[in-house]
């Protein structure tokens, strides 16, 4: 017999996940708190974004939990899978993003998330997606290495090939196509995961999400204290710009948000505070700079 999603406790756990990762950032950033806005769509659902801004470690800082319902899919969910056009649904996830204030951190997503498609007489279709990566503005290969072997270890129960087949995945989803580079060193990306049964798909869930503060923490107590100046600082504001085109441009998550009606206040609230672009910019031969999009900047095996 299979059995029904249980959607309740999939959403107990991620509304817990956002207060737990809420907490460790504030300890982390000594200084800042967590504003929290409770929000309610029109057309069904709602959920609460806490953003943290101007903080000590963490210039920004973006965890939002949302739950929203629909009578029909929106495109951009349907755009893999025609067969559920029309179907009602419902989607629930937290969605992080930490950008740091020393340029010697690096910026870190996460994203857990779960969809239920529903049709009146027929089995409802559900999957779970989601991951971690991490975009750093320069490179450290110990940070590297540490940030892929707890992606690892989250995968590590179901099996050697999950994480190599799941960090293939986010290398090739994080990417500027228009840059021809990667958005940073990757991590974990999975999508319309249901093979292993509702149980067991959503304990893969819960593992990637208990991970993702032993992934990124240990790297921020590392960096945070390094000093720095107005160079590191222009080009952290430099690399953010690409981190807006990904969104923008690429972003299936930002795309399914304005598509449903989200609101777009939480929907944006991953773009970094301050950016800046320059023309045609490159930088100088052999510097630290050059050495992240030369080591850093492609595929690599970190572990």
């Amino acid at each position: 017999m299979t059995l029904a999603p249980d959607t309740l406790a999939v959403k107990h756990y991620l509304v817990d996940l956002q207060d737990q990762i809420c907490a460790a950032i504030e300890s982390e950033d000594d200084d800042g708190a967590f504003r929290e806005d409770r929000w309610d769509r029109e057309q069904g659902g709602g959920g609460r974004t806490r953003v943290l801004q101007a903080g000590a470690v963490f210039e920004q800082a973006g965890v939002n939990f949302s739950h929203v319902t629909g009578g029909e899919l929106p495109p951009s969910a349907t755009a893999a899978r025609p067969e559920l056009e029309g179907r009602a649904y419902q989607a629930m996830g937290v969605s992080l993003v930490i950008h740091p204030r020393n340029p010697y951190v690096p910026t870190s997503h996460a994203n857990i998330r779960f969809f239920i498609a529903e049709k009146p007489d027929e089995a409802p279709v559900w999957w779970f997606g989601g991951g971690f990566d991490l975009t750093p503005y320069y490179g450290f290969e110990e940070d590297a290495r540490h940030w892929h072997r707890v992606a690892r270890a989250a995968c590590a129960p179901w099996g050697d090939e999950v994480y190599p087949r799941y960090k293939a995945w986010c290398d090739e989803y994080f990417f500027l196509k228009h840059r021809a580079e990667t958005r940073g060193i990757g991590g974990l990306f999975f999508d319309d995961l249901n093979e292993w049964g509702f149980v067991r798909s959503f304990e893969f869930l819960r593992s990637v999400g208990d991970h993702y503060l032993d992934a990124y923490l240990p790297i921020v107590q590392r960096r945070r204290h390094l000093p720095h100046g107005e160079r590191e600082r222009r080009f952290q504001l430099y690399r953010r710009g690409r981190y807006v085109e990904f969104n923008l441009v690429y972003d299936r998550g930002t795309l399914f948000g304005l598509q449903s009606g989200g609101r777009t206040e939480s929907i944006l609230m991953s773009l970094p505070p301050l950016v800046r672009w320059e023309y045609n910019w490159h930088p100088a031969p052999g510097s630290e700079e050059a050495r992240l999009y030369s080591d850093f900047l492609r595929p690599r095996d970190w572990i």
